[in-house]
């Protein structure tokens, strides 16, 4: 890679809040980076979830001031073996994304994105009437008990063959944990439950997984390779939910998962288009088959929809993320 890289810093305001384990986020904070060649300009993004574990918006910017405005290429590959949001932006610059699209599946199945506590009921209708069958409902926002009431409701509002995944976002200590996964048992249209407990709770989240039929799910734990690597070795049983936007070279994600046949779910980590479309790119590589429904069902998000990556539908189409990158040419990013 031989080029001149320059970043400028984002914030963007959600439609609306979301409510999540860790309270309530309003914009979504990253970097666009742009490497301009000979021939052109090729954009990427260095996004980090607060309070999720990944890099620092400071240690994201201190990582780009290093590499400066003309950096070798042992500069970047030094930058992107370490892992992490800016890995990926690195690694998007450079990456084979358009062909992954090409090569993967017509299509890639999307699950729904239910808003915490009773807004879900009004949100769940809208989505089974666009042909939505798996949802991803956050929970660990309410007391627990009146969460578990919901539950029967909401499933009760759905037909039969669809499927809701819980996201605790890892906000339930063991006696909540065990509370809910006992609810769940008996409830078979309950795909999994996404990250219960803290991402360094591994002898609880393991035993967790080992005492109750509930497929279990990591998304925190595993916010790149290393964390993959360990759980991997350590016998975990469930799936993972990974998202390439914190993962680092997405390169390297897909020959990692590829490699291990491990039971993915890949995930938007709430990208602006810019980052999106690599992301979408990943869930083709490894879409196909019996691949579980992508959790990347989040657009419309921005305020400024310009921002956005293509709205939300139970069926993410090839041409969808092409088109999302002739845009790109297009627009002011």
């Amino acid at each position: 890679m031989t080029g001149q890289l320059s970043y400028e810093r984002y914030t963007l305001p959600f439609r609306a809040p979301l409510r999540t384990a860790h309270g309530p986020w309003v914009s979504r904070e990253g970097f666009w980076l742009a490497w301009k060649t000979e021939s052109g300009v090729v954009r990427s993004e260095a996004a980090p979830i607060p309070g999720f574990g990944g890099m620092s918006m400071a240690e994201i910017q201190a990582g780009l001031e290093r590499l400066g405005s003309e950096p070798t290429e042992s500069d970047l590959q030094l930058a992107m073996q370490q892992g992490g949001e800016l890995a990926f932006a690195l690694g998007s610059l450079n990456s084979d994304w358009r062909d992954w699209v090409q090569e993967g599946p017509d299509y890639v199945p999307v699950a729904g994105l239910l808003p915490a506590g009773r807004a879900a009921f009004e949100r769940v209708d809208s989505l089974l009437e666009l042909g939505f069958r798996t949802f991803k409902w956050k929970v660990g926002v309410g007391d627990p008990r009146d969460e578990q009431g919901m539950l029967d409701d909401l499933l009760g509002a759905m037909p039969d063959g669809a499927r809701v995944r819980l996201d605790a976002n890892g906000g339930w200590d063991r006696r909540t944990a065990e509370r809910w996964l006992s609810v769940c048992a008996d409830r078979p249209n309950i795909e999994f439950i996404e990250q219960p407990c803290a991402a360094d709770a591994v002898d609880l989240l393991l035993g967790l997984a080992g005492d109750y039929p509930v497929t279990l799910a990591l998304d925190e734990a595993v916010l790149g390779q290393a964390d993959f690597v360990r759980w991997r070795d350590l016998g975990w049983p469930g799936v993972y939910v990974i998202k390439p936007a914190l993962w680092g070279n997405p390169c390297d994600l897909i020959t990692t998962m590829r490699e291990t046949k491990a039971d993915v779910v890949i995930s938007s980590a709430l990208e602006t288009r810019v980052g999106a479309r690599v992301t979408l790119a990943v869930a083709f590589a490894l879409g196909g088959g019996e691949a579980r429904a992508a959790g990347v069902g989040v657009w419309p998000l921005f305020v400024d929809a310009t921002y956005d990556g293509p709205h939300a539908l139970p069926f993410l189409k090839r041409e969808a993320v092409l088109a999302l990158a002739d845009n790109l040419a297009e627009g002011s990013r």
